[in-house]
């Protein structure tokens, strides 16, 4: 697996990530290879016309492809793409080489392994919301050393629903997103709240990439425009991060060791959290939208 020497970001870069728990990079994805991820995106939109509910099969046997409910064959909205790289040699690339890759090996390298990879989708018009959340209580490892790096497919503007963040959250509480009993996927009201009032959005032009920390608090809004947003999401791992539940998004890539090398240790950092529930339907958007209202 490939080594890489090289640190691509400033001292000053890693500061910042660390005191505020993301950062953008431009041109994180080269031009040949944003064209072709985009051409793969189009054949997968295009063959969704074909359906009138999720589809397709994920190694879980849960559906592949997420579809809004407003989906139609003449306005069709496939929401999520779950392990692209199973189905694009593109994707696999991206995943597998990248500046931004390079990046998080800086952060919490050099030995970097894969977790999950997933394409969300939000088409013009689409009432799709993400609301407020950690990642890390739905990828629970022996330590938290994990980043969720987002592709950005097309430009994010200001009204096509960009990545909203909360900067420094992740060195604050992990948050329950269970309540009544019921895991949500989401926050309390009362963070959520706090979360508005303290979320940047992140813009970039296709191409760009949103490095972010897994106990970084973050969501988005609906897509008010008239242009799609897009982003192809990958989440890695430290490789002595080891995980506790089962993968919720399946891949036969799970675990693949992406910079540097498998790690004879176990490392593990003191912190509690509730563990997720293992998702039903083909995505968390199920868990959001139907249980958290």
């Amino acid at each position: 697996m490939k080594s890489n020497t090289a640190k691509p970001l400033s001292n000053e870069q890693v500061e910042r990530f660390n005191q505020q728990g993301f950062l953008v990079l431009d041109n994180a994805l080269g031009a040949d290879l944003l064209a072709v991820l985009n051409k793969d995106l189009e054949q997968w939109v295009e063959e969704s016309r074909a359906f009138t509910e999720s589809y397709g099969e994920q190694m879980d046997g849960r559906a592949r492809f997420s579809l809004e409910p407003h989906h139609t064959a003449e306005q069709p909205a496939l929401r999520r793409i779950a392990s692209p790289v199973e189905l694009s040699e593109s994707y696999l690339e991206a995943m597998r080489n990248s500046e931004a890759l390079d990046a998080v090996a800086q952060l919490i390298g050099p030995d970097v392994k894969f977790c999950n990879a997933k394409v969300n989708l939000k088409h013009p018009g689409a009432a799709t919301q993400v609301k407020f959340h950690q990642d890390f209580p739905f990828e629970v490892h022996t330590n938290d050393s994990l980043i969720t790096v987002l592709y950005f497919l097309d430009d994010v503007v200001a009204d096509n629903g960009p990545l909203e963040v909360v900067p420094g959250s992740h060195l604050g509480p992990i948050h329950s997103h269970w309540h009544d009993g019921v895991f949500t996927g989401a926050v309390s009201e009362e963070v959520k709240l706090q979360s508005n009032s303290e979320a940047v959005p992140c813009y970039g032009k296709a191409g760009t990439a949103c490095l972010m920390h897994t106990r970084l608090l973050h969501g988005s809004a609906a897509n008010l425009s008239d242009q799609p947003r897009t982003l192809f999401i990958v989440s890695y791992a430290a490789a002595d991060a080891m995980p506790l539940h089962t993968n919720h998004i399946p891949s036969i890539y799970d675990g693949e060791i992406v910079r540097g090398k498998a790690s004879k240790y176990v490392r593990t950092s003191a912190y509690k959290v509730e563990m997720p529930e293992y998702p039903q339907e083909a995505s968390f958007f199920e868990q959001q939208v139907q249980k958290a209202g």
